[in-house]
């Protein structure tokens, strides 16, 4: 392992030499991929750094304490420190996301329960409106299908980073891309007059939002339909062939848009979620091709059928892939998901890197 760790030295020294020439920021690109490795190295160094200084620490203290026993005490306390930077290396060093700093497109769609379900989707909306509050984050929605109670049946929500550049790892998807999946409610519903409990269910997608360079497009391989818009929206509403639907032939993904006013920022809107859902295809053909160990390594959490579980009655939430249970569920719908999600990073982290020992 620490084999390894001299080489990204090496490598991190090198891109601060050539992040220092003037030269290369003449090609913004390039400036920013360099930018961006250098920015993922530098915890490495850091803490690699501080692990060969704790090393220096303990063979120092040893020689002292073979003189005078007081300095036991020294030494055992460098050997912890030594520990700790150890197990943090190794944390740094497992394989990370590359989608980890992007952005994200969020989509929620109503499953089986009809206008409870639909209620439901619009309460797991401002679910994440409110963390991403929270955070810090911009949301802007894309694109929306409303019910006739007021839930929705789809909405498309983009989540993203109010600065230009994040510190590594700590983007949009790196949090929100544990809620992939189906989330199941327990609830007595509004249109429930007997007042018995009932279990449905609404699935959300999320998608890393990608930029025009990462998905190439070519205009012969799309077929865009018109149509006019439905649902709330004003006088153009059912008036004017504004609403958009973008089907990518050579796969059969489909985007839609009727949120914007106009034919055009539909189009554009809709083009956003095709890009992201390409994107996404693509990246799950590529682990789908990968070994079993390369596919541990880059999506270790389980986000099959039912993800997590919103019991109403019992005030309580439950996260079926890594056990998470609390009875706080007014808070996190509320937005406070943070606890949540945790649980599912450091399932994530364990498994990456035990799977990493073992290779």
């Amino acid at each position: 392992m620490f084999e390894a760790v001299e080489e990204l030295l090496v490598e991190h020294a090198d891109l601060e030499t050539r992040l220092a020439d003037p030269s290369v920021h003449a090609d913004q690109a390039n400036a920013r991929k360099l930018a961006k490795r250098y920015a993922e190295l530098t915890p490495i160094t850091r803490v690699y750094r501080a692990w060969r200084q704790a090393g220096e620490d303990i063979e120092a203290a040893r020689e002292l304490a073979a003189e005078d026993p007081e300095f036991i005490a020294e030494v055992k306390d460098s050997e912890a420190r030594r520990e700790e930077l150890t197990e943090e290396l190794r944390l740094l060093l497992v394989p990370r996301d590359p989608s980890d700093d992007k952005d994200v497109i969020l989509e929620i769609k109503a499953g089986e329960g009809g206008e409870e379900s639909a209620l439901f989707a619009g309460d797991l909306l401002r679910m994440y409106l409110r963390f991403a509050e929270r955070i810090g984050w911009k949301t802007e929605i894309i694109d929306s299908n409303e019910s006739d109670l007021g839930g929705y049946k789809d909405v498309s929500v983009a989540v993203k980073t109010k600065g230009s550049a994040t510190e590594p790892g700590q983007g949009v998807w790196a949090r929100l891309k544990y809620e992939g999946g189906v989330h199941r409610v327990q609830r007595v519903p509004a249109t429930e007059s007997q007042g018995r409990i009932h279990t449905s269910a609404a699935g959300v997608l999320v998608t890393p939002e990608a930029e025009e360079v990462e998905v190439e497009i070519v205009a012969n391989d799309l077929r865009i339909d018109v149509y006019r818009s439905s649902g709330p929206g004003g006088q153009s509403v059912n008036t004017t062939d504004s609403a958009v639907r973008i089907t990518h032939l050579p796969t059969g993904i489909v985007a839609s848009c009727q949120n914007e006013k106009s034919q055009l920022q539909n189009k554009e809107q809709a083009m956003r979620i095709l890009r992201s859902r390409l994107l996404a295809a693509a990246q799950e053909e590529a682990e789908r091709e990968a070994s079993d160990a390369r596919r541990s390594q880059v999506r270790t959490v389980d986000r099959s059928e039912r993800i997590r579980t919103y019991n109403y009655p019992e005030n309580r939430i439950s996260d079926h892939r890594t056990g998470f249970k609390s009875y706080n569920l007014d808070q996190v719908l509320d937005g406070d998901l943070n606890a949540v999600i945790q649980s599912c990073v450091d399932a994530d982290a364990a498994a990456k890197l035990a799977a990493a020992q073992q290779n």
